[in-house]
């Protein structure tokens, strides 16, 4: 391999290395096998220009030609001319995505998801990171000035990181660092002549002298750069709110000047509250409306489907407005009332979310309180719940028309591209189903009303309490199938299903309306509790829909008049259900807040308890992850595992090599000793010994090596200016051998002397024992960090590295030759 091909091999590996400090950011992070193919491509591209040669400025320019032209083939080949060519419209989807991406970073928590604005960010960034490493330490020959790049880019992710790991991150990216300039530091060498394996040349009263003077600038280099990258994340300005904020500052635990929601699950006592013995009193309120059939009172929304599970995504939060802003999509002319509502939870009810009537404009309440702004919800933070408290909420009571939502625009395309995601591993009986029932529906809000008659009225669907919980990624397909479940069923694929049909979909927790009491109060119990989607439109916003059978009450806006619909009105529901009780007692007492933030109460989906949260997980996302596992027990252990591989040989060749001596003399004395054919004979007993000599030869040189490279493991570098004799001698001198181990090393010098110098030279046995004579002598010297260095990173262990780049060089040598013989025209025959 050429010192240009190394170097450039070298930047990509090491922009990778440095790229991985950004893993823990997003979640998932399979962005970085893209990037390194993509980056593979950009370094390929510029190891083939500059062996044209093109000059350095067109090789950069190329380059950098070829990395636009890979990032809009992988992200805008819509917008492009023959999808690769990018023009004005491919341009400006670009602009979409970064600022799709910046949003995505001020809103979600590490770790974020990975959305197409956020991929292209971290893709594209690696891209350009890697394009200056290459251009710096291969196109100009200056792999020094090339870690600042890569500093940059480590520095950036230690800064947002919450730091988890964060050693491990800087040991990759160093490591990556620095074999960038030991490649630059022997391709220079090299270009003086022959690369010694060995160290620098020894000192005149026989120490092994300093290190060149390219070593020891790498060496400062290497020290400085490196101490930048520990000092500079250190200096970096606190930065709080979506990436930029760790978790450890989220809600319950955080510092109360920002911080995260973490995914907690509300759904885990849902079920176990509807089936309780007693129906409880969870909160008392009073309101200024008339009509109760609205007053949802909303706890949380559920908008990250993972195909499992439905869960609250990890959102910023912030300190609660003074003013609420208008909710997001609602346009001036829908209908609207204010609502004033005063709530009283109970005592024993800890609840971390606020539950209050959507969408609030504005909420009075004493204690440790955050806003989300996405969902509208308010978060207790420092452990604050609703244990015993008392709160009044303003509200909006939003009244679209039918003819306003059949009518609505098409939602933000952002807003469109996150809230209708949908996994892979979606079972394909949902999109079906849905298609088949919405058939006929001239826009989505009919799609909607559609899929809400599906569940509640003409579908066959039961309410029931008592279908078992559990997950999986055909828990939806199963419920289709079944027709038997509870709010949560009903709302989970109401929401996958419209998310499928293009429409922007979300699941909201809390608790449907309550029960009117004499004194004028509303009463709202356990088995109040319940789910519900939520559809956006805009020009209204986010919309409630009711696919529950006999729960809740349906909207009056999906009861359409619109001319020539064939919509059946829908019936009142009941506004609350009394389902056959359950022996097993609610967890809603017993499961804390603390245990919901870390997910420790149950599973998300109720659906089937027998089923893995990993059946929905694709094979090849296992299947890498299982391969990077392995890659990381296993790569550090490479130079060990090598090293004990080849001593193994070695020695073992001892063993082998006197046995063949032997019998190849045994073999030659017992022809040469008869009377028949005695020239063929003595020609035979001429091969042998020769054959022999080669034998021994090539023991004795590999047994040498062995012991060279014993002592190098032990900080003994190997000189290969010394004659064996002298070598040995600084062997014995250096590592201060007892008399036994020196009469060893010098019998294998020796040795070596003799299959060199000899004309004739004799066979030695027993030399695989003085070489171990003479590493144990060495392992009982040497300190404990030297002998475990000595086994996990032997020294010798690059010579591992040296072999392939040899091996590599003599393969391109053969191809060459064979190629060379194939065109060469046969003698005699003339040319046309």
């Amino acid at each position: 391999m050429s010192g240009q091909a190394r170097m450039a091999l070298c930047a990509t590996a090491a922009t990778l290395m440095a790229a991985c400090a950004l893993l823990p950011l997003v979640d998932p992070a399979t962005w970085i096998l893209q990037a390194a193919v993509l980056l593979a491509i950009q370094t390929a591209v510029g190891a083939t220009a500059r062996r044209v040669p093109l000059a350095r400025p067109l090789t950069v320019a190329v380059q950098a030609l070829v990395t636009l032209l890979l990032l809009t083939l992988v992200f805008a080949r819509e917008y492009a001319i023959i999808g690769l060519i990018p023009g004005p419209e491919a341009f400006v989807h670009f602009a979409d995505l970064l600022q799709q991406g910046t949003q995505d970073v001020g809103r979600y928590a590490i770790p974020a998801p990975l959305s197409p604005g956020i991929r292209l960010m971290l893709v594209g960034g690696v891209l350009v990171i890697g394009l200056a490493v290459d251009v710096l330490a291969v196109t100009f020959r200056s792999a020094a000035p090339a870690g600042l790049p890569l500093l940059a880019l480590y520095s950036v992710a230690a800064g947002l990181s919450d730091g988890a790991g964060g050693w491990v991150w800087f040991l990759i990216a160093a490591v990556g660092y620095l074999m960038l300039l030991l490649a630059e530091g022997r391709d220079r060498l090299a270009q003086w002549g022959r690369v010694f394996g060995g160290a620098p040349r020894a000192s005149g009263d026989g120490e092994p002298g300093g290190p060149v003077a390219p070593v020891r600038t790498g060496r400062r280099i290497g020290v400085v750069a490196l101490g930048t990258a520990l000092v500079v994340p250190l200096a970096l300005p606190a930065m709080n709110g979506g990436l930029l904020d760790g978790a450890g500052t989220g809600a319950g635990s955080g510092s109360g000047g920002g911080g995260t929601i973490s995914a907690v699950n509300p759904l885990v006592s849902l079920r176990d509250s509807l089936n309780v013995d007693e129906d409880r009193t969870v909160m008392t309120l009073r309101t200024s409306t008339n009509d109760l059939s609205g007053m949802y009172l909303r706890i949380v929304s559920l908008d990250d489907f993972d195909g499992t599970t439905w869960k609250p995504s990890r959102r910023n939060i912030i300190a609660v407005p003074d003013e609420f802003p208008t909710p997001l999509g609602l346009g001036p002319d829908v209908r609207r009332a204010e609502v004033r509502t005063r709530i009283a939870a109970a005592d024993w009810y800890g609840q971390d979310w606020l539950p209050m009537p959507y969408p609030p404009s504005d909420v009075r309440i004493d204690g440790n309180w955050r806003y989300e702004p996405v969902g509208m919800t308010l978060v207790g933070d420092h452990g604050q719940t609703t244990r015993g408290a008392g709160y009044e909420v303003t509200s909006l009571d939003v009244q679209p028309t039918a003819e306003q939502l059949a009518s609505a625009p098409e939602p933000p395309s952002a807003l469109e591209r996150e809230f209708t995601q949908v996994p892979d591993s979606l079972p394909g009986v949902v999109s079906r189903q849905a298609r088949e029932i919405t058939a006929g529906a001239k826009n989505p809000y009919e799609q909607a009303v559609k899929l809400q008659e599906h569940f509640a009225l003409t579908g066959g669907f039961q309410y029931d309490t008592e279908v078992e919980v559990g997950s999986g990624s055909q828990a939806i397909a199963r419920f289709l199938r079944d027709k038997r479940g509870f709010c949560v069923h009903f709302s989970f694929a109401m929401a996958s299903m419209a998310r499928t049909l293009g429409i922007p979909a979300r699941v909201a927790v809390g608790f449907a309306p309550g029960t009117p009491q004499g004194d004028g109060t509303v009463t709202v119990g356990l088995r109040d509790a319940h789910a519900w989607p939520e559809l956006y439109f805009e020009g209204v916003g986010w919309t409630r829909f009711e696919p529950t059978p006999n729960r809740g009450t349906t909207p009056s806006y999906t009861q359409p008049e619109v001319p020539g619909s064939s919509i059946p009105e829908l019936p009142e529901a009941s506004s609350s259900a009394d389902p056959a009780p359950s022996a097993e007692p609610s967890t809603s007492e017993s499961c804390s807040a603390q245990d919901k933030r870390l997910e420790a109460c149950g599973a998300a989906l109720p659906l089937d308890p027998g089923t893995s949260d990993d059946e929905g997980r694709p094979w090849y996302q296992t299947a890498g992850w299982t391969l990077l596992a392995v890659a990381v027990i296993v790569l550090p252990l490479l130079p060990m595992l090598w090293r004990i591989r080849r001593r193994s040989v070695r020695l073992a060749s001892a063993r082998h090599t006197g046995s063949a001596v032997q019998g190849e003399l045994g073999r030659g004395r017992d022809g040469a000793g008869g009377s028949d054919g005695v020239e063929v004979a003595t020609l035979d007993v001429e091969l042998d010994e020769r054959h022999v000599a080669e034998l021994a030869a090539g023991h004795v040189l590999a047994v040498w090596r062995e012991l060279t490279d014993t002592a190098w493991d032990y900080g003994i570098a190997p000189d290969d200016a010394l004659t064996p004799r002298k070598a040995a001698a600084r062997i014995v001198r250096l590592g201060q051998l007892d008399e036994p181990t020196t009469r060893s090393v010098h019998r294998v010098a020796g040795a070596v002397e003799q299959v060199l110098f000899a004309p004739n030279p004799r066979a030695e046995s027993g030399l695989a024992d003085d070489v171990r004579r003479l590493r144990s002598a060495l392992r009982s010297r040497a300190g404990w960090r030297t002998r475990i260095r000595a086994v996990v990173a032997p020294r010798s262990a690059i010579r591992a590295v040296w072999d392939l780049s040899d091996r590599w060089t003599a393969a391109k040598a053969r191809v060459a030759t064979g190629w060379a013989a194939l065109l060469r025209r046969p003698s005699g025959q003339q040319s046309g």
